[in-house]
């Protein structure tokens, strides 16, 4: 189940990146600037950021089976069409709809991780999960450069929107969850129920629809937003202005941005991984699950934060190592971000709608780091050195919003929603 969430964050990461691959060919194509480039890039983040929120509360109310096959479908269609669109306003559409459809990924796969997973091994989870970004990133990179080279940047949006399809047909065959899928005993479903109820409210197990705005009192939402749209100011640039920089800042050609380029993208991958399995290990070896969690998630943005070197060297070869280490401190710190949805929700019908609002402020950076190094290019004359010295300050924002914002990870106690039933009567 988890291998069928990793797959479908790779293909979300392909066709997000694929419009910046293609973006040299499409300028030179239809006659676009660098102002117009910044506009398409930047609008998949509007309603991604936007419609996270509602994505979660979906999820959370028809489930991860059916939100995640109307989300895929629907971005793969959207990717599928903007290979035919000739102008701004009808590529600027189907960006909107790429966006639109990748709200629900993230919701939904923490959804997946909070049903098939007890806390103990949701790190480990976590990480094999949010390594699908990083390696369709990897992938991405060169499919894309070879298919633009090959057949033109149309091809690339068809080749890659088909793919998204064959995912949906594999989710709906094999997909359901652990209450309704025939290979799960009756003792392995009972221990991931008495895994899910540890510590929460049990009258919100029971009465599980809750106002989203209730979350909002609670001081460790507003840690995990912060902390996300500081490791998100960073990790955008890779998806968004990356292969812009290796080729116009770096010198790299087409080829070279499909090998050289993938390197960050490569070493980010054990990143997840090793942050994943770190904060369960940290828990099963006594620690508490504060700490474990914790531990991680600084120490990641502490680590990504040498991305700010790259933009201090000439060197190519440095400047691929400073990336690389700072891909893989993002890394650690996603992977262990993405279980605090279900180690703070307090039922599971609220950690799609927790991981919703976390991912909601964490987007609004791909608005941020678009829209900042775009205007930093122009000012600058294309230097990248100003974007790439903010995002290792805001990497340490976000550490610091993690050590003194979020509290002790716990299931959220909501003592005083209004929405809660006096007990009956005896």
């Amino acid at each position: 189940m988890i291998f069928l969430c990793f797959v479908a964050l790779a293909i979300s990461a392909i066709d997000r990146v694929n419009l910046a691959v293609a973006a040299p060919s499409i300028k030179n194509s239809l006659g676009l600037g660098d102002g117009d480039m910044g506009l398409l890039l930047g609008a998949f983040f509007w309603t991604y950021a936007l419609l996270q929120i509602p994505a979660g509360r979906l999820i959370d109310g028809i489930g991860a089976r059916a939100g995640l096959a109307i989300a895929v479908g629907g971005w793969s269609l959207f990717t599928i069409l903007t290979g035919a669109m000739r102008s701004v306003p009808t590529l600027l559409a189907c960006r909107l709809g790429l966006g639109a459809g990748e709200a629900a990924v993230y919701p939904g796969g923490a959804k997946v991780i909070y049903a098939w997973f007890p806390r103990t091994e949701r790190g480990l989870a976590s990480g094999l999960f949010d390594a699908g970004p990083r390696v369709g990133l990897a992938i991405g990179l060169p499919l894309v450069s070879s298919i633009v080279a090959a057949w033109g940047w149309e091809a690339s949006f068809y080749v890659t929107g088909l793919i998204g399809l064959v995912w949906l047909a594999a989710w709906l065959l094999l997909y359901r969850d652990p209450e309704h899928h025939r290979s799960v005993s009756i003792e392995q479903l009972r221990h991931l129920q008495a895994s899910r109820s540890v510590a929460r409210d049990p009258v919100l197990e029971q009465e599980q629809a809750i106002p989203w705005l209730i979350l909002l009192r609670h001081r460790t939402i507003w840690g995990m937003m912060i902390g996300l749209f500081c490791y998100n100011f960073s990790n955008y640039f890779f998806i968004t202005w990356f292969p812009t920089y290796l080729m116009q800042a770096k010198g790299l050609s087409l080829a070279q941005l499909g090998t050289l380029g993938t390197l960050p993208a490569l070493m980010s991958i054990p990143g997840s991984l090793f942050g994943g399995w770190m904060s369960d290990w940290l828990l099963r070896c006594g620690w508490s699950l504060t700490v474990a969690r914790k531990t991680c998630l600084v120490g990641g943005l502490l680590t990504a934060s040498v991305i700010t070197l790259a933009g201090l060297t000439e060197s190519v070869a440095l400047a691929l190592v400073f990336l690389s280490i700072s891909y893989a401190g993002l890394s650690v710190t996603a992977a262990t971000a993405w279980t605090l949805p279900a180690d703070v929700a307090p039922s599971g019908g609220q950690v799609a709608t927790i991981g919703g609002l976390q991912n909601f402020a964490s987007n609004l950076a791909g608005i941020a780091t678009t829209a900042f190094t775009g205007l930093m290019l122009s000012v600058s004359g294309g230097s990248f050195a100003v974007p790439l010295m903010a995002a290792g300050v805001i990497c340490l924002l976000g550490a610091s919003a993690y050590v003194f914002l979020v509290g002790v990870i716990e299931p959220l106690r909501l003592d005083q929603a209004p929405h809660r039933r006096a007990a009956p009567p005896g």
